[in-house]
């Protein structure tokens, strides 16, 4: 009998969780319909103002469910939500599809069936292009992104031999002259695929600049034959990150280029050329081009934001994103590029178990006066830009202490994946904080970015910033870099952080093209950070980087097998700049302590102590030119050793301990490093695991560039 009435029990729960107001939703709907179960409305904009409709009419004390049904949901502009369209507490707004057929968002459009040009090229007719001036950069086949015509090929880029700068506007803004004009000399070699470039196709032409940290994309204004030129005109570049010799770059979107499966080219006359993949016929072909430029903005005002808003079981695909004809320096991180969702003036968002895909621009982007939402279990991949972005980057912020708020500020990323991204900008970063406070971002898998993983702060140097207290913990980060950018790190750290926690992650595979691939990256004025109990293996450049800042702990992590070196310090200061305690440091290769010349290990403030370091193949290690007795005269690891920290298999990454011997002697607390990344079921599981194919390429890519 008990067992009957507990069983009622739950079943009268669970009704009372499905019940309230219900609209229903159907891609064969209509949005003169009333929005019932067997008059379901059309689109998002139907529901919303049903719901407005329904306000009016009645006080609303339940939640209300739009009953999003299976289907796709073309769009050609941005569902848009504003204050009038708050829940409550009460009151929630969810937009709820089924968990297993998620219905889905698209703001592209199928185009007509390819017609056969020859066997291995394709073509459509697009009409908008043609009659209307119509363009998009983006395409995508059966569910895959496709690769506009370039050179050179694939992921290689081209490396320029000078550049000639004019300024023609000297005022400036952020260190960028306001007009300029760059002439760019390429190497003679590379001149010879380059010059069948015909001259009415120029101004479509896209010529992307990689260098350092940054990506500056222009569009060709003139092609001189004579002397292997080609002159781009816009914003000046950055004083301190010139185009050089050591700058590359790769041009794209021009006829002769098309030369690879895979690779499409649009016509100005509408016509869509394209060169099919292996196995791909026009018969089972699906191509679709992006309209919208957004698919949600939210967007309440200062002191009536929007609020209580759900989405459930959604997947959102297909955003454009087309590049300026006047363009400086994508901003580190892509900071100004915007998002398929914005989310503005807004509380209590919630996106669960939803997906952000084939976007031109990032996926999402808490923005302005953001607070209390949450993004969790939802998955965000083939990314223009980057995957989430916190607060908003422009200078003007209200200064934080260690105790207030920021203007955005509890955000929580939990349990996503979010995985290939920067393929229009390759600066882009996983997930970005800028001026935001008290954010957690955990339990992610963060991988295939061309630039860093977790980005947190946007103040350079020891000014005021509002980024306190944000927790980087327990995530997967891994695969980033691909040798195309420099300066970049697993997780990148800016400013007055006081409070922030990077800990229990798991960082590797972080290969950046020259210096800066590193794994725990505190950059220009890094203050007050805890970074613990984190495994970092196999970067580049070293797994632990300051390049300044202060009052950084850095206790209980396991370094392995990074390659140039296992930690790096670049600047001597008159404060303490972090104490390294605890750690174990197991290297094959390379330098134990890197600081390019100045000695800085020697000379900076630091604490160092009661860490265990370890070369397997040579016992005589070099402690930055001492013996380790010397070493430890000069105060530095006093209470440190060289001790084998016994891994079970550290040569195929397993870090676990067979014996915790050396541990005890050093205070070393053994952390489950299997805790990192995802949780949740096999398959959600198995989604975060990358390819063996992809993994096989990266470490072509980390053997080929040095």
């Amino acid at each position: 009998m008990k067992s009957i009435f507990f069983t009622f029990t739950i079943f009268l729960i669970s009704q009372a969780l499905n019940a309230g107001v219900k609209i229903y939703m159907s891609p064969h709907g209509n949005d003169g319909n009333t929005g019932s179960i067997h008059q379901p409305l059309a689109t998002f904009e139907g529901a919303r103002n049903k719901i407005r409709e329904l306000r009016l009419k009645e006080q609303i004390i339940d939640t209300i469910f739009v009953e999003v049904q299976s289907g796709t949901y073309y769009i050609t502009h941005a569902f848009a939500l504003t204050e009038k369209d708050s829940g409550t507490p009460q009151t929630v707004v969810v937009f709820r599809g089924n968990e297993n057929d998620r219905p889905l968002v698209c703001g592209g459009k199928k185009t007509n069936r390819f017609e056969e040009v020859t066997p291995n090229l394709w073509r459509v007719y697009i009409p908008e292009v043609a009659d209307l001036g119509f363009y998009f950069e983006q395409l995508y086949i059966n569910g895959e992104r496709r690769i506009r015509a370039r050179t050179p090929n694939g992921e290689d880029l081209l490396h320029l031999k000078r550049v000639n700068e004019i300024i023609l506007d000297t005022t400036r803004q952020n260190y960028i002259a306001a007009f300029a004009a760059q002439k760019v000399i390429v190497n003679t070699e590379e001149w010879q695929t380059l010059k069948d470039i015909e001259k009415e196709e120029w101004n479509d032409i896209l010529i992307s600049f990689y260098h350092k940290w940054e990506y500056t994309p222009r569009h060709i204004q003139q092609v001189n034959v004579t002397d292997s030129a080609i002159y781009v005109t816009g914003n000046g570049i950055f004083v301190h990150n010139k185009l050089n010799q050591d700058s590359r770059y790769r041009i794209e979107n021009y006829r002769n280029a098309l030369d690879q499966p895979g690779e499409w080219f649009l016509q100005r006359d509408g016509y869509l050329y394209y060169i099919p993949m292996p196995g791909e016929t026009i018969k089972n072909t699906q191509c679709i081009y992006p309209i919208s430029n957004s698919l949600l903005t939210i967007a309440g005002k200062r002191g009536n934001e929007v609020s209580s808003v759900q989405f459930r079981n959604i997947r959102f695909e297909t955003e454009a994103n087309k590049k300026p004809t006047r363009k400086y320096a994508a901003l580190q991180s892509a900071a100004e590029e915007e998002a398929a969702i914005m989310i503005d003036h807004a509380k209590h968002i919630e996106f669960l178990n939803c997906d952000i895909a084939h976007t031109g621009h990032h996926g999402i982007w808490f923005r302005e006066n953001c607070s209390f939402s949450k993004m969790e279990h939802c998955h965000l991949y083939d990314l223009g830009c980057g995957g989430v972005k916190i607060g908003s980057y422009l200078p003007s912020f209200t200064p934080t202490d260690q105790k207030k708020l920021a203007d955005t500020h509890h955000i929580t990323v939990l349990n996503n994946i979010i995985q290939h991204g920067g393929y229009d900008y390759p600066n882009a970063t996983g997930v970005t904080i800028f001026h935001a406070s008290d954010n957690t971002v955990t339990h992610n898998d963060i991988a295939d970015f061309r630039y860093s993983g977790v980005s947190v702060g946007w103040v350079w140097g020891y000014a005021p910033s509002p980024s306190k207290r944000n927790i980087i913990d327990f995530n997967h980060i891994h695969h980033l870099g691909w040798g195309q950018l420099s300066d970049m790190g697993g997780v990148y750290t800016l400013g007055a952080s006081e409070g922030t926690s990077v800990s229990n992650n798991v960082i590797h595979h972080i290969h950046s093209f020259t210096y800066g691939g590193w794994g725990l990256y505190t950059d220009e004025g890094s203050a007050g950070i805890r970074m613990e109990n984190n495994l970092v293996y196999r970067c580049k450049n070293s797994a632990f980087h300051q390049h300044y800042g202060k009052d950084n702990i850095i206790r209980n992590n396991i370094f392995a097998l990074n390659l140039y070196s296992q930690m790096q310090l670049s600047r001597i200061e008159d404060h303490l700049s972090f104490s390294f305690t605890n750690n174990i440091i197991y290297y094959d290769q390379g330098l134990l302590y890197m600081d390019m010349g100045q000695d800085t290990w020697l000379k900076a403030q630091t604490i160092l102590d009661k860490n265990c370091f370890w070369n397997p193949t040579n016992q005589k290690q070099d402690f930055h030119g001492l013996s380790f007795s010397e070493w430890k005269k000069s105060g530095k690891d006093k209470h440190s050793v060289i001790a084998d920290p016994q891994f079970i298999d550290p040569m195929n990454f397993d870090f676990r301990f067979k014996s915790t011997k050396v541990t005890k002697k050093i205070g070393f607390k053994p952390f489950d490093y299997s805790r990192a990344g995802v949780y949740g079921d096999q398959v959600w599981k198995e989604k975060a695991i990358l390819s063996k194919e992809l993994e096989d390429k990266f470490d072509v890519v980390m053997k080929n560039v040095k």
